[in-house]
């Protein structure tokens, strides 16, 4: 396990295109195929990259796990968020207006009190710890309660047994359902 450098910012990208090619949530903002990481790579630039708080998981030299934790009050510079926007734009080329109602949705939902928010978690192999080891290496560096929403059902019990607790869905017009989780400080 390593922390995210700009080594290595482009690999965890493709863990996280190949570890959520069939996401119900990717799927439907973006159902082309292909674009993936570019959609990974605009999210970061957008939303995400607090120094230190992506973390890289290998299998030998093979990156297979990529977790991103945004802590407290996180918020890119505004610059950042506008350089961005070319990136998404090349990435979800099909999903724009589903995509600004996905961000508009889960900023509605996400809890008010300081928390640290676990923006993004994928392996490219399920069932093999990959998830665990992410989870387990994220939660011991933070500090109070944590928050993420799971795109997929499948992935829930995973984060209930790291403490998470499933809050009610979080219902995107017409399209899936995210399940927001919570879990209180330790």
């Amino acid at each position: 396990m390593e922390d995210v450098t700009r080594r290595t910012l482009r690999a965890s990208f493709g863990v996280l295109a190949r570890a959520f090619t069939d996401d119900p949530v990717l799927r439907w903002v973006q159902p082309r195929r292909g674009r993936d990481a570019a959609v990974f790579a605009g999210i970061h630039i957008a939303s995400h990259g607090a120094p230190g708080t992506g973390h890289l998981l290998f299998d030998g030299a093979v990156p297979v796990g990529a977790a991103y934790w945004d802590p407290p009050g996180y918020e890119p510079p505004v610059a950042r968020q506008v350089a961005s926007l070319p990136v998404l734009i090349a990435g979800i080329t099909t999903g724009l207006r589903r995509g600004a109602r996905l961000v508009q949705a889960l900023e509605e939902r996400r809890p008010t009190e300081p928390h640290w928010y676990l923006a993004t978690l994928g392996a490219v192999i399920p069932g093999r710890g990959i998830g665990s080891a992410l989870l387990r290496h994220g939660l011991d560096k933070v500090s109070g309660p944590a928050y993420l929403e799971s795109s997929n059902p499948r992935n829930v019990p995973l984060y209930r047994r790291f403490g998470f607790e499933p809050l009610a869905p979080i219902r995107l017009p017409g399209g899936p359902e995210l399940i927001p989780m919570f879990r209180p400080a330790r």
